[in-house]
């Protein structure tokens, strides 16, 4: 039985990618450990393979990254394996040197453009330590894959390394609403936004348009640095009333909610290539609800909206115009559409592109 040594820089507890490749990985007959870090608030893990967590005396910043890099690098150097899978950039030099060292075969997955997310944009010394990275690593990676077409395209175009698409999509679930929800939504329609509440997300142009919509609700499931702030805005607006924040779930909570919405919002700015090429996994967990979407005028969200006729695409960034796009959401039956994107955008459709990598590695 070949070993996999997964790594990935945070506690493990709610990423769902990673959880999903290593289950397929897993059900491949692998023999999986995934590493991450331990945080004071992380909860206990139950999987079917083995985990481990570092506990760090740094949690962010410089040296966070240093202190973990150096760990796993210790760690992949002194323990058997046949393979490993590096999760982001954040990961990829230890991998990449110990898999030199050792002589074994690494595969990159690419959750997102790293060198280009919004907390990046405004420190450009920063930015640059992390473009050097991916410069110095990317030509020479030969087993790659990534999360949307686009960030494939953007790596081809760069650095002339091939990477294959395998989308963020949810496992097949079956979704039932509750009826014991922690707020009332008699006669309302609830607009749902799941993800982290992080700048960039257009949560505060949402806030900021629910004051023109009638009998509607906007429920933010999440935390995130900016989660606060808004909590804050939401007080200053006296919009307590129409504006819910449920903070974190586990997944298998939130699974419990989604469906109860009539409307989920994916409407990330643009604010660099990361956001602009994303394809959010919220995106594709409204699909599985079975509930209509409004995404950015962004390329992969716009596509994927356009390919199932399961929503609206907001092009013009105005609570007045916004207001308008969701009234128009709210009036139509989208139901046929969305049964079909369910039926086709799940793990276990998507899945089939990495066991083949799997099975090939170069």
């Amino acid at each position: 039985m070949k070993k996999i040594i997964v790594s990935v820089t945070n506690d493990i507890s709610n990423d769902q990618r990673v959880s999903k490749v290593c289950d397929t990985l897993y059900n491949l007959n692998f023999n999986i450990i995934l590493v991450g870090r331990k945080l004071p608030t992380s909860q206990p893990l139950h999987r079917n393979y083995k985990t481990k967590r570092f506990r760090l005396l740094f949690n962010n910043g410089f040296l966070f990254y240093a202190e973990f890099n150096i760990r796993l690098f210790f760690y992949l150097l002194f323990s058997k394996s046949d393979i490993l899978l590096s999760n982001d950039l954040d990961t990829l030099l230890p991998n990449f040197i110990v898999s030199k060292l050792k002589g074994k075969k690494l595969v990159y997955d690419s959750h997102e453009l790293f060198p280009e997310i919004p907390e990046l944009v405004k420190r450009p010394k920063t930015k640059k330590i992390w473009e050097s990275l991916e410069n110095l690593l990317l030509p020479r990676l030969k087993n790659c894959y990534t999360v949307s077409q686009s960030i494939a395209d953007y790596y081809q175009e760069k650095y002339n390394t091939h990477f294959d698409v395998v989308r963020n999509v949810p496992k097949k679930v079956k979704t039932n609403k509750i009826t014991n929800l922690p707020f009332n939504i008699k006669g309302k329609k609830v607009i749902l936004y799941q993800g982290a509440v992080n700048l960039g997300r257009g949560l505060k142009l949402m806030i900021e348009t629910i004051s023109n919509l009638d009998n509607c609700i906007f429920l933010i499931v999440g935390d995130g640095d900016i989660f606060q702030n808004l909590k804050e805005f939401v007080d200053q607006k006296n919009l307590n009333a129409q504006v819910i924040f449920l903070g974190k779930l586990s997944p298998e909570e939130l699974r419990k909610i989604t469906p109860n919405a009539h409307l989920g919002l994916s409407i990330e700015e643009d604010l660099g290539l990361s956001y602009r090429y994303a394809l959010p996994n919220k995106l594709f967990d409204y699909i599985q609800a079975k509930i209509p979407v409004i995404t950015s005028n962004l390329p992969e969200m716009k596509n994927i909206v356009s390919q199932y006729s399961i929503g609206e695409v907001l092009e013009n960034r105005t609570p007045e115009s916004f207001a308008i796009k969701i009234k128009h959401a709210l009036k139509k039956d989208y139901s046929k559409n969305l049964e079909k994107a369910k039926t086709e955008l799940t793990w276990e459709n998507e899945e089939q592109v990495l066991i083949f990598i799997f099975k090939h590695l170069a």
